[in-house]
């Protein structure tokens, strides 16, 4: 899908794109899984070449950041479906080259339609050229990804009550309770990788069109105050999701010691059984010997005498763990 916008009226207007169409006014090209007919079309207004998915995908800083034909290109990792419990990352390219941006991805992140809809008010957003889009557009993702990490952030602090509170569940119900909490640490663990990989791309991004010798940077002070102030949200936010990663290691750390408890616990119960059992066990097994003369045999006595002493010998070694706390 291609869609095409020009500045009017301090807003963006979608306008028709198509083959001998004038460049002018053209303010941004946004490339949704594009078709080769479309990929063509844009190489052809602006003499660029339109970099393959294969070729979006690769992670060399070389492959992402280049300029070529006098234009930027400029590809970073963004997120999408952060709402749902699956989210996951996709290259999007950035081109600039005169006042048009061109944007190449294959999914739709929220923060492309947030800043689509504010754009498209009057006075909403200063976006009268490409470069001013190309910032719109990572302020949106910094936004977004604020958003995520302040919701992982209560997530996590639930999750952390859900580990030290105390627990009166079963011994199943436990080790189920701990089962899900290992699988929502594994997740949040896993989204907070993606929105650090996502914000160190943002800050790469800035930095490399900020950069002096940048073709397509005409920065006035307002725009390099934006991109330093865009890089600092990235920092700060790295900061913050490193922080939340930590703790997400050590809740980990909690989760594993407590099953280790947890097993301990079993196998000392087992240890206790196995000890008090023995003495009675060994009464039984004296008694149960095959020998022509045991003076016990004989006596009437012999049968309730035996048993008692089988319960002495397990009673016996109950009381004295108890008292040394061991049970």
């Amino acid at each position: 899908m291609l869609r095409a916008y020009q500045h009017q009226t301090n807003k963006l207007i979608q306008i028709p794109v198509s083959e001998g169409s004038l460049t002018e006014g053209l303010v941004w090209l946004d490339l949704l899984d594009p078709t080769p007919e479309e990929d063509n079309l844009v190489e052809s207004l602006l003499g660029i070449v339109i970099p393959t998915q294969a070729e979006m995908e690769e992670i060399e800083l070389s492959a992402r950041l280049y300029n070529e034909d006098g234009a930027e290109f400029m590809t970073m990792t963004a997120l999408f479906k952060l709402d749902t419990e699956e989210p996951s990352k996709t290259p999007v390219t950035f081109i600039l080259k005169g006042m048009t941006l061109v944007t190449v991805r294959y999914a739709e992140p929220k923060p492309f339609l947030a800043f689509l809809t504010r754009a498209q008010k009057a006075k909403g957003i200063i976006c009268g050229s490409g470069e001013q889009v190309f910032l719109g557009l990572l302020e949106a993702m910094i936004d977004r990804t604020a958003d995520a990490l302040e919701r992982v952030g209560y997530e996590i602090d639930h999750i952390s009550r859900d580990v030290f509170r105390k627990k009166k569940s079963s011994a199943k119900q436990l080790q189920q309770d701990l089962r899900s909490i290992i699988e929502q640490i594994g997740a949040k663990a896993e989204l907070l990788t993606m929105v650090q990989e996502s914000l160190v791309s943002i800050s790469r991004l800035a930095a490399f069109h900020s950069a002096p010798d940048a073709p397509t940077t005409k920065a006035g002070r307002e725009t390099r105050q934006l991109i330093k102030l865009i890089q600092r949200d990235a920092l700060s936010l790295g900061e913050h999701a490193r922080t939340l990663s930590s703790k997400i290691n050590f809740l980990l750390d909690a989760t594993l010691g407590l099953i280790n408890l947890e097993q301990n616990q079993i196998i000392k119960i087992f240890s206790v059984a196995a000890v008090v059992f023995l003495p009675p066990t060994l009464v039984a097994s004296i008694y149960g010997m095959n020998y022509a003369i045991m003076p016990e045999l004989q006596w009437t006595f012999g049968y309730p005498f035996a048993l008692g002493l089988m319960v002495l010998s397990a009673i016996l070694p109950y009381l004295y763990f108890k008292r040394r706390g061991w049970l």
